[in-house]
């Protein structure tokens, strides 16, 4: 009984759409007949207004929220912004996000690079690279509870010398094997962030090393012959020849995943919940706007964060054009 009233909104859903891509059709082909030119106005028009009313106007509406007090009456100037960058909360949430953006994309893309080039055209190639691409198939949160168990802890005071705690979690067990005490990996400070940036880049790695591949396969075959018949060893060769070629793709990928890094939510909401100085800007404005219903600072803490990603994207954009231009 409760799906026919679901089929009956889809219906609608889909007579609405056609309706109105009917309307489209008809006054663009209405214009054209009467001499008008520029009938792509009428294509492009609708999507210009939906981003204007589902991007443009929230982004707006978020800046002017930053400025405003938690209820969003008051103004209360850049008080939300000082907040920021004096409270001692807050400065230990940009000081994860840099080490995020920072650590996070360098190690991710070397080791896809290293992994790419010890692979390319090995024997088993095709199943090695699936090995380490498959983490790219789980989710964020998927990836933060298969680490959470592998980073599991259980306090050793809580058994005996006849039946000693037993640790669930594989990284502990390995140290109970080599005759070590386990370790609590969530919730030393700052270490846990480490480990928090450990599962991005295990699920990164894989997608550096799909990109940087294709890459390498892509230099042209003369080229690295001329190079080895040269007499070029292995370092010289990716110093000269491996990483010239495949830059802009690395370029690429390094901004990709800092992006993604100053975007990171699931993993520290899953694994700590941004507790134990693990917390990052995303989830410190889920936080502020949702738990805490402090709509200004939430709304700061947005605006910071496009800030930040913007000069990457700029970067990203300005990169690709060059590499085109060559």
């Amino acid at each position: 009984m409760e799906l026919a009233p679901k089929l009956l909104d889809m219906v609608w859903a889909i007579l609405i759409f056609g309706a109105v891509i009917a309307v489209i059709l008809g006054l663009a082909s209405f214009y054209e007949n009467r001499g008008g030119r520029r009938v792509g106005w009428w294509f492009i028009g609708p999507a210009l207004a939906l981003l204007a009313v589902g991007l443009v106007y929230p982004a707006l509406k978020t800046v002017w929220n930053s400025f405003r007090d938690a209820g969003g009456g008051k103004f209360v100037g850049i008080d939300n912004y000082t907040q920021i960058f004096t409270n001692s909360d807050e400065l230990v949430v940009l000081r994860n996000t840099v080490l995020w953006t920072l650590v996070t994309p360098f190690v991710a893309t070397a080791i896809g690079m290293i992994y790419a080039i010890l692979v390319d055209r090995a024997k088993g190639e095709a199943v090695a690279k699936a090995l380490i691409f498959l983490p790219m198939a789980i989710s964020l949160v998927g990836a933060s509870i298969i680490w959470k168990f592998m980073y599991d802890y259980k306090d050793p005071a809580g058994g005996t010398a006849k039946h000693p705690t037993q640790q669930i979690g594989f990284l502990n067990q390995v140290l109970v094997w080599l005759h070590l005490d386990p370790v609590n990996f969530l919730l030393n400070s700052p270490q846990n962030t480490f480990w928090l940036i450990v599962v991005m880049i295990w699920i990164q790695a894989g997608f550096a090393m799909t990109i940087l591949s294709a890459s390498i396969k892509a230099i042209p075959a003369d080229i690295v012959e001329a190079a080895r018949l040269d007499g070029v060893g292995a370092f010289q060769m990716f110093r000269f020849v491996t990483f010239p070629s495949i830059r802009p793709a690395v370029v690429v990928v390094l901004t990709t995943i800092a992006i993604a890094c100053l975007k990171v939510f699931d993993i520290v909401r899953t694994m700590t919940g941004g507790n134990f100085d693990t917390n990052v800007i995303a989830n410190e404005f889920y936080s502020q706007t949702f738990s805490a219903a402090n709509q200004g600072l939430g709304a700061a803490l947005a605006v910071v964060l496009f800030v930040l990603v913007v000069p990457i994207i700029i970067y990203n954009v300005r990169q690709l054009r060059a590499s085109e231009a060559r």
